[in-house]
This record gives structure tokens, C-alpha cells and sequence, in this order.
């Protein structure tokens, strides 16, 4: 493994850390007994009087002066500053705590304990007097250093930013140490998850958890991923719904369940899709999807209250306000409204000729229902900004939704559209068996025209409708997208804490021969080497003068006397050539 020079000075200090008796990963519990936010808010505001306390957190900035230094340390409420002075930690003859430890041993994203009082120094700043310091964690690696100035207004710019989307999603963990806004947004995605959660409770609905793998997979057209049993010697699909495990326990007897649940599907990723994905699906027994949409305003409304104290969500450019009633098209007037034909009673050969005349992409495994959704969604979709919901879907593209009760050829069935993207699905359940049996049928059909998000024909579930279904009303709510638009994020990336990425690309180690054709003498790439450039890129993009005075410096550390000093214009070569 080849180290940069900060890591092999930062293992160097760990060694040395061992060397005084003191363990750089310490097991024994640390007792905190206050945060940084609560002495920010408490200590001049509610004149509480912080003398015995005691605090951990990442070492993020150091100024040192002499016998005495200020600090700055990071706990997962945010920083505050600390005084450390030599005598008040060293209170004997042994001064190496302050001398050799703080000074020398100690970097930035080190975690630390400390004792002491809390005081304002003279130019008002809340701060930590120490009088006990304690190692808890040597960080081996530096964290980007993001430093914050003001501009003539007072704003704060940041330079150096940890900002790069790749490295951010790639490094969660140091994204969150460096950017405290991120942790903010998954704050407020927790807070959604329990304000709709509350709002189910509170109803008397039952939260339930049903399988992931599943020998069939169904609920939703896609893709799923598939894996094998061993000891059952099966195939078996991570779930791309959990909708019809749910609708068996409305058959069991449950008025109203819900789950949270992790979904998976097979299919292309962009910044509001991701592979893997979590949805709250909701079933209520003797509902209709009438009822759902106004359940889904309250439930929504409340949502945006609790985490912003308004229905009003700034998004982008635009201020989505959340506040019943939200504005209702039926699909058809839809696609009406924005493309001024009415495609009502087209038959499948006049919509896929419609398709092609506004530029709508489609091809041959596409049927009725599939080419409608292609035009609302290329033509309709996005144009939808405040909170809209679309109503009355084609049969042809909701094999689970119940036929309308008085418009012939369509369904039951609404979805939610906000800032341009779909936010939830809903239905008034199917649950006559014979045509829900009809319906899977036709699905193979397409699936055998090619369409593979078609859905499977699930013979228990089919065998649990005939024991009975009472009418419902089902619901599916799109947590991730839901959290882009609640936190203000421009990518699902942004609300995930761990999304899919492509397999990292692993820089190309130089060869010997690579680090001569760029003019390094062989001697000399031992020492290159050990300053952590370890390709031709990383040569070329450092700056020639500093590199000069660290490959000296390097070769008077590794004690390379017989090795003679390039001079600067041989560097510049190197960089530059």
C-alpha cells in the first residue's frame, strides 16, 4: 500500500503515541456529560454555569501560542472552542502531554476528550477551559481542510470545499465530518419517516414487516434482481414491491397496515433513480382512492409543517406550497391540457402514430398503456410543479387498480406529481380475482412481446383474493424522492446516505520506467515514492517549487547522503515536460 506523506506522518505519531504508554485507541468508556450545541445555547442565554464538564469530539482546527493554544472541536451537534494550556494539563514536572503530545503528536481529525469549565474569552467567544485531555482516536488519514472567510457583506465563502459529487457520495463519512449541512438533510429525512409514521400510528394503522425475498416477484412493473437458495435450490427476487404481501393481510383480517420498506429494481440509475430504494406502501380496508388523496394532502401537509413550521417548500427556483387542496387533473385531460390533443379514444395503432409526431420515444414491445405513460411522462410530467395529482389511468397500464366505476376503460387510480417528478402512487385496490387473473394474463403477453418490466402471474395471490378481499384503497410514497423535495436536493444521491456508484477506479501505480520517461533519475524515485505521488498525473499536477523542497527535505530524512539534490529547473522538467 503506498502512503501519502501525511499518512506516514501520522503513522509515525501513532507509533510514537504507543511509545509513551499511550493508546491511541483507547477501550475504557469515555463520559460526556454536555454537547457543543447545548453550551452555544445554554451558557449565556440561560446563564447556565458549565464547571465540571466533560466533552469528546473531532480536533478540527489548532492555533498554537507558546505554552498555551485555542482548538476548535467537532461533536455531532457541531463545534466549539477550547483553551488548552501546558500547566493546567501538566500540572507536575511532566510537561510531555502539552510539549509532545498536543503539539507534536496530535492532527487535525484526531478525536479527543476533554475536562473542564466553560468561560467567554475577551473577544466573546464561547469557550472550554481544559483541565484534562485525553486521546481517543488518531485519525492515519487528513481530512480535506475546508477553510471559511467573509465577504464584504458578511456572507461566509468556503474554499476548498469537499464538493466533488464522486467523492462525497464515495466518502459519506467524510463528507459528513466536513459539511454540516449534509448531516442536516438526513436529519429532516428521519424527522419525514416519523412524521408520517406518527400520522399512520395515530389512525390505528398496524406497521408490519413482509419478505424481501420473494420466490415471485409483483406490485409494480420493473426489473427485479435475482439470486439463488442454496438450500432450497430456488430462485429468488429481491422485492420490487411489498404491495401484494400487504393486500394478504388485508385478506387475513387487518383494517389498515403499513410498511416502510427497502425496494429494489433492476434498472437504468440517474439522480432520481437509484437501484435500491424505500417506499411506504399503506392498504386500508373498505376505502377508496377518493379517500387516499385526501389522506395524502393531510398526511403530506403535515409533513412539510413539521419539518419547516409552513406548507411553503423552497425547491430549486421554485416554492412548492403543500397546503390542501392540491390542483386534480385526470390523465387524459392532462396530456390535453399540455400537448392540445385528446388521445381518449385512440386505439393502440393511433397512439403510437401520436407518439412519434411529438417526438415521444417509443418501440414495438410497447402496448396501449405503455405508449400512454411514455407521452404523459415525456410531455406532462415535468411541467407539473406544485403539488398536482393525475387520476383515472388506462386499464392497460394498472393491472392491480380496480376498473372506474362509471368511465369505461380506465382505472381507479391517482398519482402525485410534484416539482416535476411522481411523489406517490395510489388505488382503489382490484379484488375481484377473475379479473385480476385476466389482468396478469395480460401481462405475460407483453412479457412475451419483450417487455420486461411486465409483471408475473402469482397464483397464491390470486388464490387469496378468492378467500376474499374487502374493498381498498392502497397507497405507495416514494420516501426518497419525497426527501429531495422536503431537504431542498437536486439529486436522490443527496438524501441516500450510501448510494449505488459505479466500482471505484483505482489510480495506476508508476513503474519505474514511467517516473524515467518523465524525467525522474532513478535514484530519486525511491524519495518521490515516499512523498506519496505514486502516478505520472499526481507529478505533473504538483507545484514544481514545493516539490523541489520536499524531495530535498526527504532525502535528508531518509538519510540518502550518497544521493545528490536535484536543482529546481530539474523538478520544473519533471512537472512540465
Amino acid at each position: 500500500m503506498q502512503l501519502s506523506e501525511q499518512e506516514i506522518v501520522r503513522r509515525d505519531a501513532r507509533k510514537k503515541l504507543e511509545e509513551l504508554g499511550i493508546d491511541p485507541y483507547p477501550s475504557e468508556l469515555y463520559h460526556v456529560n454536555v454537547s457543543a450545541k447545548e453550551i452555544h445555547e445554554n451558557y449565556e442565554k440561560q446563564k447556565i454555569d458549565y464547571k465540571n464538564i466533560s466533552i469528546a469530539g473531532r480536533l478540527m482546527s489548532r492555533r498554537i501560542m507558546g505554552s498555551a493554544a485555542f482548538a476548535e472541536i467537532q461533536d455531532s451537534t457541531g463545534r466549539v472552542q477550547i483553551y488548552v494550556r501546558r500547566d493546567d494539563i501538566c500540572p507536575g514536572e511532566d510537561k510531555n502531554l502539552y510539549n509532545t503530545v498536543f503539539k507534536k503528536l496530535l492532527d487535525i481529525g484526531d478525536i479527543i476528550g476533554v475536562k473542564g469549565y466553560v468561560f467567554t474569552t475577551q473577544t466573546g467567544e464561547i469557550s472550554i477551559h481544559v483541565t484534562e485531555l485525553k486521546v481517543l482516536s488518531k485519525s492515519l488519514r487528513p481530512l480535506p481542510i475546508v477553510k471559511e472567510t467573509k465577504d464584504e457583506d458578511g456572507n461566509i465563502v468556503k474554499h476548498d470545499a469537499f464538493s466533488d459529487p464522486e467523492l462525497r457520495y464515495r466518502q459519506r463519512y467524510v463528507d459528513l465530518i466536513v459539511n454540516s449541512q449534509v448531516k442536516d438533510t438526513f436529519i429532516k429525512r428521519t424527522k419525514l419517516v416519523n412524521s408520517m409514521r406518527e400520522y399512520l400510528n395515530e389512525r390505528g394503522y398496524l406497521e408490519v414487516e413482509t419478505p424481501i425475498l420473494q420466490p415471485l416477484y409483483g406490485g409494480a412493473a420493473a426489473k427485479p434482481f435475482k439470486t439463488h437458495h442454496n438450500t432450497l435450490d430456488m430462485t429468488l427476487y429481491l422485492r420490487i414491491a411489498n404491495e401484494l404481501y400487504l393486500k394478504r393481510l388485508i385478506v387475513g383480517g387487518f383494517d389498515g397496515v403499513y410498511e416502510f420498506s427497502k425496494d429494489f429494481r433492476n434498472e437504468g440509475m440517474s439522480r432520481f433513480h437509484n437501484p435500491e430504494f424505500t417506499q411506504v406502501e399503506l392498504y386500508v380496508a373498505y376505502k377508496d382512492y377518493n379517500w387516499m388523496m385526501d389522506l395524502v394532502e393531510e398526511m403530506i401537509e403535515k409533513v412539510a409543517m413539521d419539518l419547516h413550521g409552513t406548507t411553503k417548500v423552497q425547491v430549486g427556483s421554485n416554492v412548492l406550497d403543500f397546503k390542501r387542496p392540491w390542483k386534480r387533473f385526470t390523465m387524459f385531460e392532462a396530456i390535453e391540457h399540455f400537448t392540445g390533443i385528446d388521445i381518449s379514444e385512440m386505439d393502440e395503432t393511433e397512439l403510437r402514430k401520436t407518439a412519434k409526431e411529438l417526438n415521444v420515444p417509443v418501440d414495438e414491445t410497447m402496448g396501449k398503456g405503455k405508449l400512454i405513460d411514455e407521452i404523459f411522462g415525456e410531455k406532462c410530467e415535468g411541467q407539473l410543479i406544485q403539488p398536482t395529482f393525475i387520476t383515472d389511468y388506462p386499464v392497460e397500464m394498472s393491472p392491480l387498480a380496480k376498473k372506474h366505476r362509471t368511465k369505461e376503460g380506465l382505472v381507479e387510480r391517482f398519482e402525485a406529481i410534484a416539482n416535476g417528478k411522481e411523489i406517490c402512487n395510489s388505488f382503489s385496490e382490484l379484488n375481484d380475482p377473475i379479473d385480476q387473473r385476466k389482468r396478469f394474463e395480460e401481462q405475460l403477453e407483453l412479457g412475451k412481446r419483450g417487455d420486461e418490466e411486465a409483471m408475473t402471474l402469482d397464483e397464491d395471490f390470486l388464490r387469496a383474493l378468492e378467500y376474499g378481499m374487502p374493498p381498498t384503497a392502497g397507497l405507495g410514497v416514494g420516501i426518497d424522492r419525497l426527501s429531495m423535495i422536503m431537504t431542498n436536493s437536486n439529486s436522490i444521491q443527496d438524501v441516500l446516505f450510501f448510494p449505488q456508484l459505479r466500482p471505484e477506479k483505482k489510480a495506476k501505480v508508476a513503474t519505474t520506467e514511467d517516473y524515467k520517461k518523465a524525467g525522474v533519475r532513478e535514484e530519486l524515485i525511491p524519495i518521490v515514492q515516499k512523498l506519496g505521488i505514486t502516478t505520472i498525473k499526481q507529478l505533473k499536477e504538483s507545484n514544481p517549487n514545493k516539490l523541489f523542497n520536499d524531495v530535498c527535505g526527504m532525502r535528508k530524512k531518509m538519510k540518502l547522503n550518497d544521493v545528490k539534490n536535484p536543482d529546481i529547473e530539474e523538478v520544473k522538467g519533471w512537472v512540465e515536460a
